[in-house]
């Protein structure tokens, strides 16, 4: 037998290396491609309400879209060779799929408003984060209201935040007719991140044509919102403005400046009712319950144009430990949570629309829950865990706004009281909490996918949290303070699904337990909360762009602990 020479590459102890990578691995998804449309060695079939059948492979499937491989890995269906899916039309299904073996789809003004929904659905964020960028391309103030909306619907905050004001700022804003300057600027739903812009859009478009335009500033001053600037803007920048000095206009820099005179105790009933002094409905505020003394049954509301706390409407209940969550933008609910130390089911609603907004009673829970959690998916209302009394409670219940029905879903992993509750991508985080049947802190973490009725655990975190507060920025889900057997804590955790860890982030400036935590404008503002001595009346916001913490200047009223975002009521 001749024996194979060996040829030495290299002179040192260690052999010589070269890595190669594969340049492209598109002819291996054509390859995939072309077996899934022949139908060899498929082991999946999705089936569509029209009975439409898509043939895949679970393998790839799961790769490339979070919902499949949670589908195929954690639940029945891995075990299947048929999955209906009965959220997705079948050219949509199909437009998907497609886009996972070949890494192209083709968006269009026909297919986007399915695509988007359906993108969320899957967590094909690259499809979702398409869609909102051809929606950008197309804004035009005929339909920046319509596709706020969409982007509203959908959780696309980037969108939601620019689709007006894109309008405002484009060049495309300088052609309009005077009048439909006036219908832009004038609409309550107009969503601006701050009224200056509407101000400053204003002063471009009469300067763009200033011979033929100047004669309409003072109508066109009549929609602008100059009370909700700020102070110190008006006192350097609308004062000075020289196209404002006329009398009409400066009557309405008066009037702003009589408004920022008025103290927080002064401005219910002394506000003059015009539509310079209403905030536009797109705006977002936040709202407090819980008080503490004689204020338990109190509400109030941060309005962060003007930077005041302001009291809202009275509770029917006092309520401590208590769910809450906002529906369709308009109802909000508080649910459960104890009463003269009792554990309840019962629920109350506050309709925001209303001219006299006030808390009136709802449907009962189908359970008794205190230190529950309650999070809001597709217009339904889930209300997980907490404490009856007696045991620490796993059992999920679901209300639907749309027909008024509530019933059982599955129940968690892991019995849950006073833990945190997230909605991210269309799926509940349960997020730490405390076992009182075992007496046990709780860092792990699990997740409801509505559409399979099923909980998976996901990555735990790195510290055992009850009373932790959590909240949901821009895809990334923060778990906030919380409390731990040496105490009220400060640290932070983050986590982001597309990488499945928490990742420590910077501390707060103070140790927090029980706080309420909002998303609003790009922040992390964490409300109130108690360090085991007193409950806390400060604020403190999160910038996560420069990872830091800064307090809010303007206190609560009363010390509090839960809150949420909502859009702001007309009659606030």
């Amino acid at each position: 037998m001749q024996h194979q020479q060996i040829i030495p590459l290299s002179t040192s102890w260690e052999p010589a290396k070269f890595e190669y990578t594969k340049r492209s691995y598109a002819e291996m998804f054509q390859v995939l491609q072309s077996l899934r449309q022949h139908e060899v060695f498929c082991d999946i079939k999705l089936e569509t309400d029209d009975g439409t059948i898509i043939f895949g492979h679970k393998v790839v499937l799961a790769s490339a879209s979070p919902y499949f491989q949670a589908m195929f890995t954690h639940f029945a269906e891995k075990n299947k060779e048929l999955v209906v899916i009965r959220e997705l039309d079948s050219v949509t299904l199909q437009l998907l799929i497609d886009f996972i073996y070949s890494g192209k789809i083709m968006v269009t003004e026909n297919n986007v408003q399915n695509l988007l929904p359906a993108a969320n659905l899957l967590q094909l964020q690259e499809i979702k984060e398409a869609c909102c960028g051809f929606l950008q391309t197309q804004l035009h103030f005929t339909n920046c209201l319509g596709v706020k909306e969409l982007a509203d619907l959908h959780s696309c905050p980037q969108l939601l935040t620019s689709s007006e004001l894109d309008v405002i700022e484009g060049d495309e804003f300088l052609s309009l007719s005077s009048d439909q300057v006036v219908k832009l600027i004038s609409s309550d739903e107009l969503t601006v991140p701050y009224e200056e812009k509407v101000f400053e859009c204003v002063i471009r478009w009469v300067t763009h044509e200033l011979d033929s335009r100047k004669c309409m500033l003072p109508q066109l001053m009549e929609h602008v919102r100059l009370p909700l600037l700020s102070k110190n803007y008006i006192l350097t920048k609308v004062i000075d403005e020289p196209l404002l000095n006329n009398g009409l206009c400066k009557n309405y820099i008066m009037e702003a400046l009589n408004f920022h005179s008025l103290g927080s105790d002064q401005l219910i009933g002394s506000i003059p009712k015009n539509i310079r002094t209403k905030h536009r409905l797109g705006d977002k505020v936040i709202l407090v319950i819980s008080g503490s003394g004689h204020f338990e049954n109190r509400t109030e509301w941060y309005d962060p144009k003007i930077n005041r706390w302001q009291f809202g409407p009275e509770m029917t209940l006092c309520r401590v430990k208590a769910g809450l969550a906002v529906l369709k933008n308009n109802f909000v609910f508080a649910m459960g949570g104890h009463s003269c130390g009792l554990p309840v089911q019962t629920v109350n609603v506050l309709d925001l629309s209303s001219e006299l907004p006030c808390w009136k009673s709802s449907v009962d829970m189908l359970v008794k829950r205190s230190k529950l959690g309650v999070g809001v998916i597709n217009n339904c209302l889930y209300a997980v865990g907490g404490y009856d009394g007696a045991n620490t409670l796993n059992s999920a219940e679901l209300f639907d706004c749309s027909t008024q029905e509530q019933h059982m879903v599955s129940s968690m992993c892991t019995r849950r009281a006073d833990f945190g509750i997230g909605v991210l991508n269309n799926l509940l985080y349960a997020v730490g909490g405390y076992d009182y049947s075992t007496s046990q802190r709780l860092n792990s973490v699990e997740c409801y996918h509505p559409s399979l009725d099923a909980w998976i655990p996901v990555a735990e975190m790195h510290v055992r949290r009850n009373d932790v507060g959590v909240g949901v920025l821009d895809g990334v889900l923060y778990a906030v303070g919380g409390g731990d057997r040496f105490g009220a804590l400060k640290s932070v955790e983050a986590y982001s699904p597309a990488t499945g860890v928490w990742t420590t982030i910077e501390d707060m400036r103070l140790p927090r337990q029980n706080a309420g935590v909002v998303a609003l404008d790009g922040l992390l503002y964490v409300v109130g909360g108690w360090n085991f001595l007193d409950v806390h009346n400060s604020v403190e916001v999160y910038n996560p762009i420069t990872n830091t913490w800064s307090m809010l200047e303007a206190s609560m009223n009363v010390p509090r602990r839960i809150a949420l975002a909502i859009e702001r009521p007309a009659h606030f």
